[in-house]
């Protein structure tokens, strides 16, 4: 069994992640907490996070990383068979769990990792 720490750094990049309605930066989430911890601190709490299961990363279309809070998802298999939307204006990337892509593969190929992103204007851009 791993046993996992509860650190006042971990706690609230968690809770500002599950409270965010758009996917978020490491330094969107370091301006957001007002210095409570560093930027290496960041890293490894998202690294740790992500480990758990309870956030994905998503890559934008300007290759930004940014952390969402994962539903439904285990340690050991991470399922984010859902689409992401990046705005090309506001740059923000939401989950939008509602919408499930489809892809056909020739037999031979394994998928282990799904990763659909759209980009556009969000709702509040155009």
């Amino acid at each position: 069994m791993k046993i996992t720490r509860n650190t006042i750094a971990k706690t609230e990049i968690r809770k500002l992640i599950s409270t965010s309605p758009v996917a978020l930066s490491q330094p969107e989430i370091q301006q957001a907490l007002n210095d409570v911890c560093d930027r290496v601190t960041i890293y490894r709490v998202l690294d740790r996070l992500v480990d758990e299961g309870a956030v994905h990363r998503i890559v934008n279309v300007d290759g930004v990383i940014k952390y969402a809070e994962c539903h439904q998802c285990e340690t050991q298999h991470h399922h984010h068979n859902h689409v992401h939307f990046s705005c090309e204006k506001c740059k923000a990337v939401t989950c939008l769990e509602d919408v499930e892509p489809t892809f056909k593969l020739p037999k031979q190929y394994q998928v282990k990792e799904v990763n659909f992103t759209l980009s556009g204007l969000c709702p509040n851009c155009s």
